[in-house]
This record gives C-alpha cells, structure tokens and sequence, in this order.
C-alpha cells in the first residue's frame, strides 16, 4: 500500500497537480471562449467538459514535456528535481501516464459533436508535439501558444458548431499572451539552456526581449478590444482590459533589470491578466 501511495504521489508530482497555475492560465482563454460563443450563457455540459478537459490535457501536457526533456532537465536548476530527472518516475511510467490522461480526455470530447471531436486531434497533435520544438527552433513559445489557445476555436465548435471570425481573433491573442507569458518564464532559464543548447524566444529576443513583449502586449490589447467592439460588450469588458493594462506595466517592471525572480514573478501575474478578462466578461453579460 505504500508502495502504491508513492507512486501516485510521484505521477501527481509529474503532472504538476501541486502546481495549478498552469491549469488557471489555461482555464481562463477556455472560459472567455466559452463566454463568448455562449452569449454569456455556456451549455452546462460542454462547460464541464472543457473544465475537466483543461485539468487533464495540461497534466498530459506537463507530463509529456518532462519526457521529452529527460536529458535536458537534470542540468537545469529549476527542473532537476522534477520526478523523471530526479529518478523517481521512469520515462516508461510517464509515457503510460501521458497515453491514460489523453485516453480520459479523449472519453470527454466524445460527448461533443463532430466538428469539437476532429478538431480535437489537431489540439492533441500541437500538445504532444510541442515540447520537442525547443530542439528546432527559437520560437517554441509561439507553437506553446498555438497548442494552449487551441481550447478557444474548439470551444466555439462545440458551442455553436462553428467558429466565426471573432474566435479566430480571440485565438490570436491567446496566443500571442502564451507567447508573452512563456517568454518572460524562459528568461528564468536562459543561462542553462544556452549550456545546454535550448532555444527559446528570451534567447532570440535578447536585449530587445522587453521591447518586443511589450509590443505585444499592446497587439493583444488591441485584439481583446475589437472582440469587444465585435460582441457589442459593454463597459466591464472595457474595465476588465484597461485593469489588465495596467497588469501588463507591471509585468513590464518586473523583467525590467533580467532579475530570475522578478521575470518569474512575472509569468505568474499572467494569471491575473486572465481572470480580470474573465471578470469584465462575465459582468458585461450580467
């Protein structure tokens, strides 16, 4: 029995569910979606399945790229005690982990129509794929932010069974703040992964990391902004964005002098960036 208790402590510690903020920043573009092509007003059914989907594809998702980085994360301070690198799990044991959670969320997506269940294999594709990027190119946090935005046009499918020029917007700017938010996270490691040959956008970005980012930031504004004037939302929305201005400044700071923590710091504020958007959502449709 304890044998068995241990076990599931390690596979818990692998698919990071003592961490949940990865599980919050990818719930909240889910939810604004949801919001969105609900008018407010989500079917309960496919908001409890894009809920569970979020908790069980981002443990995937973290369970998969500690695989993939079993040889890079034992060189890397913040990683190395992660339970592949650490030896407790072995890559056999994480593979099964990472097939059983996708098979689970598999089961969920069935209960969505056609085009939520095809679309659902592209969102599979871009989640396994992506932490193998970081070997091939300098811009893994662009395709991170295509595979977590993902959520967004699958969830307009299954709420309207089609996904209109206003979904397509909002993935774009879900996209670019993972592409923000990532970057400013990878700034943390920089140091080991140029030793260790990683590539990253904190890496290209170099020097001119926070000018871009915050070029960016002012790009997904913009985007969250014309989904307003598209839905016709009134004034919390608008609220909710110049709160989250506001948030970007700080973030800014933060990253200003390359400090770990700080950038660190950073990355993690990105939660509250998603949950003011959701608010102001969620007042604009009361």
């Amino acid at each position: 029995m304890e044998k068995l208790k241990d076990r599931l402590h390690q596979y818990w510690l692998l698919a990071r569910f003592d961490k949940p903020i990865g599980i919050l920043i990818l719930l909240w573009p889910t939810l604004w979606a949801l919001w969105i092509a609900g008018d407010g007003k989500p079917d309960g059914l496919v908001l409890t399945v894009f809920v569970l989907g979020v908790v069980l594809m981002r443990a995937a998702g973290c369970v998969i790229n500690d695989y993939a980085d079993k040889d890079f994360d034992p060189h890397v301070d913040r990683c190395k005690l992660r339970p592949i690198a650490a030896g407790k799990v072995t890559p056999k044991e994480a593979l099964t982990v990472f097939v059983v959670l996708c098979l689970v969320s598999f089961g969920l997506v069935l209960l969505m129509n056609g085009y939520t269940i095809a679309l659902s294999f592209v969102g599979a594709f871009l989640a396994a794929s992506y932490p193998f990027m970081k070997r091939f190119t300098h811009l893994p946090q662009a395709y991170l932010g295509a595979a977590f935005g993902f959520a967004v046009p699958m969830a307009f499918a299954a709420q309207t069974n089609a996904i209109p020029l206003v979904g397509w917007i909002l993935y774009l700017a879900v996209l670019l703040w993972a592409l923000v938010y990532d970057t400013m996270y990878a700034m943390v490691d920089i140091e080991d992964d140029l030793k260790i040959g990683v590539k990253s956008t904190a890496i290209l970005f170099g020097r001119r990391v926070r000018e871009i980012t915050a070029g960016l930031q002012v790009v997904i504004l913009g985007l969250l902004l014309a989904v307003g004037q598209m839905q016709h939302l009134h004034w919390p929305y608008y609220a909710g964005l110049a709160i989250g201005a506001g948030l970007f400044a700080y973030q800014q700071k933060l990253i200003f002098h390359f400090d770990k923590a700080d950038c660190f710091k950073a990355f993690l504020n990105a939660n509250w960036f998603g949950l003011v958007i959701f608010i102001g959502l969620l007042t604009a449709y009361l």
